[in-house]
């Protein structure tokens, strides 16, 4: 009877699955975007007056490094929690601990809390890609899989979108809340606090929206049978919680990476040295959790997989990773800020234009990236991506001087072929690690890159004031030839489909 139930509400299951990780990832790329369009007017309001000139642009790179450092830390963390407890569960406490810290952030009083409060949103921001991922691969059948994937990797592009319009249509939209909160009669003293400042407080707080989707995953989404499977065996009994303190001190070591590289940092000699140990250690402490599960399992004789197989495929992933998450973070995010440095006036929205290209180029390019993946093998496709991303962003780079339809046509071409990869890894990291470690093997693949990207952020701020963004953004995706490199090293899973 209660395979029958299964079994009849299977196609539902699958719709409100994916529906959940859709609008999960969504909300993610929203915010993700919506930090860098009011991130500098509420660093400078929150300092106020007292602050040093330059103090606003440190404090606001700050910002942005500890988020990717609380992403590559929270999708080990809950990448453990779901295989420890359950995907949905798991998956309801990360999306609720970011909708939470996200809309706290709009009632930070000192620059110091918006960052640890953007810190904590992150780790769960972080943790709801490894976990939806890994439930919508569980719960969705083989071949459905490559579409799947594509959407998830679109969902945070439309979020993107979505910030580049609200930012061209921001000061009506300031001006429609204003009116709306002034008629269901709010005090004009506390209206004015949470729309001043480009209302940075008021969009922080509607953050905390993402949280309503918590009823939904709870309601209609069910737990991944495979997962079930492996609870019923015993094996997520291994996962311990003394292992997150490995987690804690690589967290620690990304930070002091990222402190290195900024303007506070030491020499640039002393800076590698710290980056070579760092990443280290970083490495080390995020992949104690996984290895020291490996090693009770293989203790108790239930262990199936090579520990070191395992081990070697994490780092891996979290190569291939870095090579995509460095070639946007560290070149193509920066674009909207390159155009509006070519239209000083601001006449006509460069930089919402430029972004919002960009934004349709990389929701094409993740859907386009997962079938070919699907048809035409995950090797030959990541090595066609690496070559189409440095070829259309040095064509990008390259062929413009000035805001024109051939600066937005050519920002389209290489949104499509630098964000495709997003596309790519739902579909390719879940085949790379059994069930039992599966969300905290693909949380470690894909986020750790993030702290390689928070280091490549702060190096093409340095680099576009020696050589300006064009010659900055070709060396920071001269990286992609190191990805040609190391997917020679990765497995064909086209016809391996999820190990068990």
């Amino acid at each position: 009877m209660h395979q029958m139930r299964l079994a009849q509400g299977s196609q539902r299951a699958q719709q409100f699955t994916l529906l959940a990780a859709f609008l999960g990832w969504l909300f993610d790329g929203f915010e993700m975007g919506l930090f860098p369009l009011v991130g500098k007017v509420a660093v400078a309001d929150l300092l106020g007056s007292s602050a040093q000139p330059g103090d606003d642009a440190k404090w606001f790179g700050a910002i942005i490094a500890t988020f990717l450092v609380g992403a590559a830390s929270g999708g080990v963390v809950f990448g453990w929690l779901g295989d420890k407890i359950g995907r949905v569960r798991a998956m309801s406490l990360s999306i609720l601990t970011y909708a939470i810290f996200t809309g706290l952030c709009g009632f930070a009083a000192e620059a110091w809390q918006l960052a640890g409060l953007r810190f904590i949103a992150s780790l769960g921001m972080g943790g709801e890609w490894s976990l939806g991922v890994a439930l919508v691969n569980e719960v969705w059948p083989g071949k459905s899989r490559a579409l799947v994937a594509g959407l998830i990797g679109a969902a945070a592009n439309i979020g993107y979108l979505l910030v580049a319009i609200l930012s061209m249509f921001l000061l009506s939209f300031i001006g429609g809340v204003e009116n709306i909160m002034l008629s269901l009669g709010v005090p004009k003293s506390g209206v004015d606090h949470l729309l001043d400042n480009s209302a940075w407080r008021f969009l922080m707080i509607s953050g905390a929206f993402p949280a309503l989707l918590i009823f939904l995953i709870r309601a209609f989404v069910p737990e991944s049978s495979q997962w079930e499977e492996e609870h019923a065996k015993g094996t997520t009994s291994y996962w311990n919680q003394r292992d997150l303190i490995g987690v804690l001190g690589g967290a620690t070591m990304a930070l002091v990476i990222v402190w290195a590289w900024s303007p506070a940092g030491p020499h640039p000699a002393m800076a590698t040295l710290i980056t070579v140990v760092g990443l280290w250690c970083a490495a080390w402490g995020f992949l104690q959790p996984v290895k020291a599960y490996l090693a009770r399992a293989r203790t108790s004789g239930s262990l199936q997989s090579s520990e070191s197989e395992v081990v070697r495929l994490m780092l891996l992933g979290a190569g291939l990773g870095a090579v995509a998450l460095l070639g946007t973070w560290g070149s193509t995010q920066w674009a909207p800020r390159w155009a509006e440095s070519l239209d000083p006036d601001k006449a006509h929205h460069a930089k919402e234009w430029t972004l919002i290209w960009i934004s349709l180029g990389a929701i094409t390019g993740t859907f386009a990236a997962a079938l070919a993946a699907g048809r035409f093998g995950r090797k030959v496709t990541y090595s066609a991506l690496c070559i189409g991303s440095l070829a259309t962003a040095l064509f990008f780079y390259w062929t413009n001087s000035g805001v024109t339809p051939w600066f937005l046509g050519t920002a389209f071409l290489a949104g499509t072929w630098t964000a495709s990869f997003y596309g790519f890894f739902p579909l390719y990291y879940p085949e790379l690690f059994p069930t039992a470690v599966r969300a905290t093997g693909q949380g470690f693949a894909f986020n750790f890159g993030r702290i390689l990207a928070a280091v490549g952020s702060l190096q093409t701020g340095n680099l576009t004031n020696m050589l300006g963004f064009p010659a900055a953004g070709s060396v920071i995706v001269s990286v992609y030839v190191l990805g040609l490199i190391l997917i020679h090293f990765a497995p064909e899973t086209k016809e391996r489909g999820l190990p068990s």
